[in-house]
């Protein structure tokens, strides 16, 4: 049996020098110290031998087992460094390659749009402020002069959650709130974007649009103010070379109500199909602020005065952007969106 052990020694040598992959020494392992490999069989055996050659027998099988593991650990540490070397030269990195052009998103219009306005309104001296999406009856409508069965209610269809809270149908929502929170009643001067909601949905209304609307509130505050600001605002917005005009009209928390048009920054106001050839587009409504409303939150009307306006976030980016449904605002096409680069200005939008 020693005979056998030595040649089991040898052949095991030999065969794991000439091993080649981790895998095939990995198989040399199995076959002569596993559990069913030749050294083991050979312990399994020792039953038949009398009780002085066991232990001997025993001894010499450890004793190569632990040459074998050994042999085998320094082979295994060899072919590792092998296939190491070869992964590096197969996966090396050449730097003089030029560099994949990594994909990057771009801002939304309607946000590019809010930052813009943000952005102007702070420098003039606003806040921006916000307020709840769901909102009460009382501070919705009541406060802005809409009483309970007020016929200019018809003209919001909303979205009642039940019969005191809607979703908020403007952002005038937000007005209230800060002159009602204003316990010094002091100057106001804000703006304040956000979501708003009505039954609508087609290729120029949505049920969900975004509003941003600016309120001043101060001694003295007058028309000329009013249009002074939306100058500076339109062309801003839509370039220097945008004229505006005021149209009378009715708001219930204004008084006096204009609704407010822009040249047509397409032909330039001599007619196209955008501006169904007139020259202008409406884009905003404003007035003085109903002395009514001011007194409901808490302002003395003979001493303070001011003027409101409001206009749709989305219904602004079509103009600056070109865009032609406002449904592609909310669609989440990547063909769409990947349009908006990162630039100040962006060229024509394509459908």
């Amino acid at each position: 049996m020693k005979e056998q052990i030595e040649q089991i020694k040898i052949s095991a040598k030999e065969e794991i020098k000439n091993a080649d992959t981790l895998a095939n020494l990995n198989e040399l392992r199995v076959k002569y110290l596993g559990k069913k490999g030749q050294l083991t069989s050979i312990l399994r055996g020792m039953g038949a031998l009398s009780p002085e050659e066991r232990p001997i027998i025993g001894g010499i099988v450890n004793t190569v087992r632990d040459e074998l593991e050994n042999t085998i650990k320094q082979k295994e540490e060899e072919l590792e460094k092998i296939e190491m070397s070869k992964q590096l030269e197969n996966e090396k990195i050449d730097i003089t390659l030029p560099g994949s052009k990594m994909k990057r998103g771009s801002k939304h219009p309607v946000n590019r749009i809010i930052e813009e306005i943000e952005d102007l309104f702070v420098s003039m001296g606003y806040d921006v402020v916000s307020g709840p999406e769901l909102e009460t009856d009382e501070y919705c409508f009541e406060r802005l002069n809409l009483p309970k069965g007020h016929p200019a209610r018809d003209m919001q269809d909303s979205f009642y959650v039940t019969t005191e809270y809607l979703l908020r149908t403007q952002t005038s929502a937000v007005q209230a709130h800060v002159m009602m929170e204003n316990k010094e009643k002091s100057p106001i001067r804000i703006i304040c974007p956000g979501k708003t909601y009505r039954r609508d949905d087609d290729a120029t209304h949505s049920h969900q649009f975004g509003q941003v609307e600016g309120l001043v509130i101060d001694k003295n505050i007058s028309l000329a103010d009013l249009k002074g600001t939306l100058e500076v605002f339109v062309k801003a917005m839509l370039g220097q070379n945008s004229e505006l005009r005021f149209r009378p009209s009715y708001f219930p928390f204004t008084e006096p109500s204009y609704e407010v048009d822009v040249s047509c920054f397409k032909c330039g106001g001599k007619g196209c199909n955008l501006c169904k050839q007139t020259g202008w587009i409406e884009i905003l409504g404003s007035g003085i602020v109903h002395p009514k409303v001011l007194e409901m939150n808490g302002y003395d009307p003979k001493k303070y005065s001011g003027f409101a306006f409001g206009t749709g976030l989305d219904r602004l980016a079509m103009f600056k952007y070109g865009i032609t449904d406002i449904r592609l605002l909310y669609a989440n096409d990547v063909r769409f969106l990947e349009q908006f680069d990162r630039k100040d200005e962006v060229n024509e939008i394509k459908y």
